[in-house]
């Protein structure tokens, strides 16, 4: 893929959360390729200090008060919001680029958010800004696939999703899916997303590295491919092992408990000291394999695979490129999924993608 690089002309961009650990990923590449983010978070230190190390702006502020947090994004054209757990930011980084007419996106894989951001179409479009959740790995790959798809089998009825990662946890990523452990599973029937138990369903799959056991998750695709496709039932697929399996179904009887307030606050405590994210030598050895299928009424059945690069090194350049997109083509205000914005062939052009291959 060609290295996006953002003119002056553009416009100022921001990265909000730029001190996390994906934040710094994408800030540290940005800078790589020419770009020259505003770099902003709650943490004065640690914003600050990254900022010096790059040579980039910095600005500080919470997201408290929405007045505060519109007259910081300023005259930045957009908004990359890496702060998770997206559950608590992603509303009021909304509303604040709305007020402040600053196309948002984010990194999240939280189907709450991209309900969100669905229900929010309409006053972007008013404000002719738009709304993108889900640049990184959750939802590129497996949102490009159901566009794909969904061409390859116009009248399909149901489509299942899924990838194979070994890339291991952040520390975001980690709280993210402490909250999603407490809220259950989810699907989409018949056009509305309905509550599931974890590991809902468990089928074999090749993902493309050989058949494995998988089981549902509540992944954001459940939201976004519908609105990619329009395709009623979706499902998402993740392989594990009989005791992961095991672990998500006793998992079930736990839920109440692990949806109280303090046990989130115990756990994600623990998860801030102790989780690091994978460094560079890591990611560099554990590619991602990604698959899809659809079938219609009449048992037609088409699959797609594709092998990426691991889920934070995509992340990084899948970021990078939407937004650089937004900013070197601006499209109508409104709501979008990654592939509704910049194409299905979008995760072809990242760095570490394969071909994508569909077969009937």
């Amino acid at each position: 893929m060609t290295e996006t690089s953002v003119s002056p002309a553009q416009g100022p961009w921001m990265i909000y959360g730029a001190y996390g650990y994906t934040g710094a990923l994408i800030a540290r590449e940005a800078v790589r390729q020419g770009m020259r983010p505003i770099l902003a978070g709650r943490d004065r230190q640690q914003t600050e200090t990254l900022a010096q190390e790059l040579g980039l702006p910095a600005t500080v502020f919470g997201l408290d008060d929405l007045e505060t947090a519109a007259v910081n994004i300023g005259d930045a054209v957009a908004v990359l919001n890496c702060a998770g757990p997206f559950s608590t930011t992603a509303h009021p980084m909304m509303a604040a680029c709305l007020k402040a007419g600053a196309h948002y996106l984010d990194i999240t894989g939280e189907i709450a958010v991209f309900e969100l951001a669905q229900s929010l179409s309409e006053q972007a479009r008013s404000a002719n800004i738009v709304l993108c959740p889900g640049v990184g790995f959750d939802v590129i790959p497996t949102d490009c696939v159901a566009a794909a798809l969904k061409a390859a089998l116009p009248d399909a009825t149901h489509l299942a999703l899924g990838f194979d990662s070994r890339s291991g946890f952040s520390p975001g990523t980690a709280k993210t899916s402490v909250e999603g452990l407490a809220q259950g599973g989810k699907v989409r029937r018949e056009g509305q997303i309905v509550p599931v138990p974890l590991a809902y369903k468990v089928r074999r799959i090749d993902f493309g590295d050989g058949e494995k056991d998988a089981m549902t998750i509540p992944w954001g695709d459940v939201s976004t491919a519908y609105y990619t496709t329009g395709i009623p039932n979706i499902e998402v697929y993740l392989p594990g092992s009989p005791g992961m399996i095991a672990n998500a179904k006793r998992a079930n009887y736990l839920r109440p408990l692990l949806g109280l307030r303090w046990v989130q606050r115990l756990i994600k405590a623990r998860i801030s000291k102790t989780v690091t994210g994978p460094d560079e030598a890591t990611r560099a050895q554990m590619p991602t394999f990604v698959w899809g299928e659809v079938t219609n009424a009449r048992g037609e059945r088409k699959t797609a695979r594709i092998q990426t690069a691991n889920g934070y090194s995509l992340t990084v350049s899948g970021a990078l490129a939407v937004m650089g997109h937004v900013l070197e083509n601006p499209p109508a205000g409104g709501t979008y999924t990654p592939s509704q914005l910049v194409g299905a062939d979008l995760i072809t052009q990242l760095p570490g993608s394969g071909e994508l291959q569909i077969t009937s």
